[in-house]
């Protein structure tokens, strides 16, 4: 029997929203070859941790539409952990404050799974290597790794691939999501897949040519002649034609006095624009958040932020 002390961790869980999607092609395992730059804003959800004596895992929202079942990536980042230390008595008492949208395309759940295993390596103690938590990250999702150090970075691979991509910024970011709409990532990737890859894998010689590409080019933060910065992201045509919803959310965006960039992150619906500061974000958000509202968006200003899991 474990004789683990009655404690309580609280651990804040970032969205991500994505300054680049690439999708180089198929892959031999069944995913796609991508290059991507993700990065965290704050938008979090809150989760709060507490060992309990029945050696069970048990998961409390206060969102009654999310499942709090064995398909949960929480429940399922809490079995791994259980799995790997071999203490069939450990258990955690785990509550979720939800403010990520679900199926919004800013990785909530990917998110909530990199926090159960940061915050319940340390409730539980089991003094995981980073490497180790990575590779259990890995397990969970493609997007999951991203959040162990969060911040801003190079994805490459299926998501797995990390590596640390830094330029100064203060941007803020305003977001737009009609909350009746959701979509599903894995199906998102199977329509442009049937559409745009071909059943040729992805070559290595072209993936290797993007990467670098993208490492030199990165994000173009320099906007001294106040153009748009066209974010790319593949799966945006592939929603936008479905989805009213994002291509309306896209012309409400493009209308900001001093957005320089907007793009859908991720599989959408979620749509976001790009300011130099969170203060100027602040103000375009105050000056038009009812027509966004009478719209039937839900809205948010937020920042970019350069951490992803943390403790409070």
């Amino acid at each position: 029997m474990s004789l683990l002390p009655k404690t309580k961790i609280c651990v804040k869980s970032p969205a991500k929203i994505n300054l680049h999607l690439e999708i180089i092609g198929k892959r031999e395992d069944g995913f796609h070859e991508l290059a991507m730059i993700m990065q965290n804003i704050d938008l979090f959800d809150y989760i709060e941790f507490e060992n309990n004596q029945i050696g069970e895992i048990e998961l409390n929202c206060d969102k009654s539409d999310l499942s709090l079942n064995q398909d949960n990536l929480i429940i399922k980042a809490a079995n791994y952990l259980k799995e790997i230390s071999n203490d069939k008595d450990l258990g955690a008492n785990i509550f979720l404050k939800k403010n990520i949208p679900i199926g919004a395309g800013l990785a909530g759940g990917s998110s909530n799974a990199a926090a159960s295993l940061i915050g319940l390596n340390r409730l539980w103690n089991l003094k995981l290597e980073y490497e180790t938590i990575l590779s259990l990250s890995a397990k969970l999702g493609s997007d999951v790794p991203f959040f162990i150090n969060g911040g801003r970075q190079f994805c490459f691979g299926r998501g797995e691939i990390l590596e640390k991509y830094n330029f100064e910024s203060e941007y803020g970011v305003i977001l737009l999501k009609n909350p009746n709409i959701s979509i599903s990532t894995a199906e998102t990737y199977k329509k442009y897949s049937k559409e745009f890859c071909s059943n040729n894998y992805a070559e290595s010689y072209k993936t290797n040519a993007i990467r670098n590409s993208l490492r030199i080019n990165g994000f173009n933060k320099h906007n001294s002649s106040e153009q748009m910065i066209k974010v790319k992201n593949d799966l945006q045509v592939i929603v936008e034609k479905e989805n009213d919803s994002v291509r309306h959310a896209l012309y409400l965006l493009s209308n900001l006095k001093n957005c320089f960039s907007l793009s859908m992150s991720g599989s959408g619906p979620t749509c976001f624009a790009l300011f130099k500061d969170i203060n100027i974000a602040t103000e375009v958000f105050e000056q038009n958040k009812k027509i966004f509202n009478n719209h039937g968006y839900d809205a948010w200003v937020c920042k970019l932020i350069n951490s992803g899991i943390t403790f409070f």
